[in-house]
């Protein structure tokens, strides 16, 4: 490991480099790259004088703010741990996730007071509660306001950061269950970072709007790969393609970091003010491939701006479909490509393996399995939980894969397969299917419970604006396209379908809505 390859490095190097040019803008207010230094330091001198030593853990609860990037920055140049905690929970979820992290301070946004006022009694770890985003609120007892550390003295740490140091406690979005809490450090965070810059091809003049929330991997290595050689990163605290639209044009955006659907509503907002968009260079879209329809679309509005897709999760980010693949949706075989998660990023080591844990033959589907510098450590407190997922140094991602001339597919999640009279039904395969049809806007595949053949292939399906597509007229599009056996026994049409705050469709909450035998 370089000696100075951790995230704090990053943080002061662009406060010498770069002091006046904006790390973080947020709803008209501008926090430089030499401010994010000294209010870092500030935060983390003042926790350090509170007895809280490199390497405790301090958690943070907020939207996209400036105030959560100060905290995330305190931990990353001073080597205390963050756990960053999803918003969007309901409050026993989130005394869970603070059971399990046990951090000593807890950072929560104004917004949230009475909800950690309600389970305060519930905390016993924590020591120091901090309000943010209320300076003028009178701070209630128990509780001191950001504001009140960030007017102590302005000096630096009495430690700093290494690269073998842990950096942040992400907690997945819980598809399968208890959110788990991923371990990532600084030494992989700042890999990443490299790595997200280098795909970006962004540099000091770059601006990204976030609009994806930080406390997710995604939308936080965007972020630091902006900031790797000295951009900006705009924060919106909720998507709202207007708003995305006007911020685009005010802030002379030239990266964009959305899921796809997000990104078909800021095309569909832009078709009659396409000029909104003129400073945007790079469109970065994650959470799920783009149909060629979609890209379509998209490059009539933006003619030239390059797309890049990525494919990863919490644990590690894999690979890319870079700009060059995404310039036509012409023919068969670039439909085809665009269906694919991209190349393994430099440093990246991608096998497909078998159950048993062989290389699966060449071209056939099987576990996705990555090694690279950027991986996660494991999970907190839950060895055996890393012990399944890391084997003899490769991440088991859980997902189904193929590898065809160098791209990397993406078959399916492993607990997404459908079993349905012993054969083993791809939910993708069968939504990429359905996807074709021009008045399906959006649909998911599950498998729901069914007394003759186990599971059956249920799709629930948004329709496209004014069609009137039918059970049966779907049936026959897609038994054009795939078996009879993979074509959905079950359909239901809805006005929209659930999704994780990753912007990934909340499959687990399709499940527990269908899952019922008729």
């Amino acid at each position: 490991m370089s000696p100075d390859s951790t995230l704090g490095q990053t943080i002061s190097h662009n406060a010498i480099r770069f002091p006046d040019q904006p790390a973080y803008v947020s709803a008209g207010s501008v926090l430089t790259h030499g401010r994010l230094r000294i209010d870092a330091a500030t935060i983390a001198t003042a926790l350090s004088a509170r007895g809280i030593r490199r390497q405790d853990r301090i958690a943070v609860l907020d939207r996209n703010t400036l105030d959560f990037a100060r905290v995330l920055a305190a931990g990353q140049l001073s080597g205390i741990v963050v756990a960053t905690i999803n918003f969007r929970l309901a409050a026993p979820e989130i005394v869970n996730i603070m059971a399990d992290a046990a951090p000593r301070v807890l950072f929560y946004g104004a917004e949230y007071e009475d909800m950690i006022a309600d389970v305060r009694e519930e905390l016993p770890e924590v020591e120091l509660f901090v309000r943010m985003g209320a300076p003028d609120r009178p701070a209630t007892p128990g509780v001191l306001n950001l504001d009140a550390l960030l007017a102590e003295l302005a000096e630096d740490p009495p430690y700093e950061a290494r690269p073998d140091d842990i950096a942040c406690l992400i907690y997945t979005s819980g598809t399968t269950g208890k959110p788990k809490g991923c371990i990532l450090g600084q030494h992989e965070m700042h890999r990443l970072a490299l790595t997200m810059n280098g795909e970006m091809r962004s540099g000091s003049a770059d601006k990204i709007l976030l609009c994806m929330p930080m406390f997710h991997v995604g939308a936080m290595a965007m972020a630091l790969g902006i900031h790797a050689r000295g951009g900006g990163a705009v924060l919106h605290e909720a998507f709202d393609p207007a708003h995305v639209l006007a911020t685009a044009a005010d802030e002379q955006i030239t990266v964009l970091h959305l899921a796809p659907t997000m990104l078909a509503e800021v095309v569909a907002a832009a078709r009659h003010d396409a000029a909104t968009l003129k400073t945007v260079r790079t469109v970065v879209y994650s959470a799920a491939p783009i149909t060629s329809t979609a890209l379509a679309a998209a490059l009539e509005t933006m003619p030239n701006v390059n797309f890049m897709n990525l494919y990863g999760q919490t644990e590690v980010i894999t690979s890319g479909l870079p700009p060059e693949l995404h310039r036509t949706a012409d023919t068969d075989a670039d439909a085809r490509r665009l269906r694919s998660v991209g190349y393994p990023f430099p440093g990246t080591r991608v096998r497909i393996v078998t159950d048993s844990g062989d290389d699966a033959d060449p071209g056939h589907p099987g576990e996705i399995t990555v090694r690279c510098e950027a991986m996660f450590r494991g999970y907190w407190n839950d060895s055996v939980r890393t012990a399944e997922v890391l084997r003899d140094g490769w991440c088991h991602t859980g997902d189904i894969g193929v590898v065809d001339d160098g791209l990397l597919f993406l078959v399916d999640r492993k607990k997404d397969v459908v079993i349905s009279g012993g054969e083993n039904i791809y939910s993708l395969e069968v939504e990429n299917a359905l996807a074709t049809h021009p008045g399906i806007e959006e649909c998911a595949v599950i498998g729901t419970p069914d007394p003759r053949w186990g599971e059956a292939v249920t799709a629930v399906i948004v329709p496209a604006a004014d069609s009137h597509v039918d059970e049966t007229e779907i049936r026959t599009f897609v038994k054009t396209r795939l078996a009879g056996y993979k074509c959905p026994r079950k359909m239901y049409f809805v006005p929209d379908l659930p999704t994780l705050s990753n912007g990934k469709i909340d499959k687990k909450a399709l499940r527990a809505t269908y899952s019922i035998r008729e």
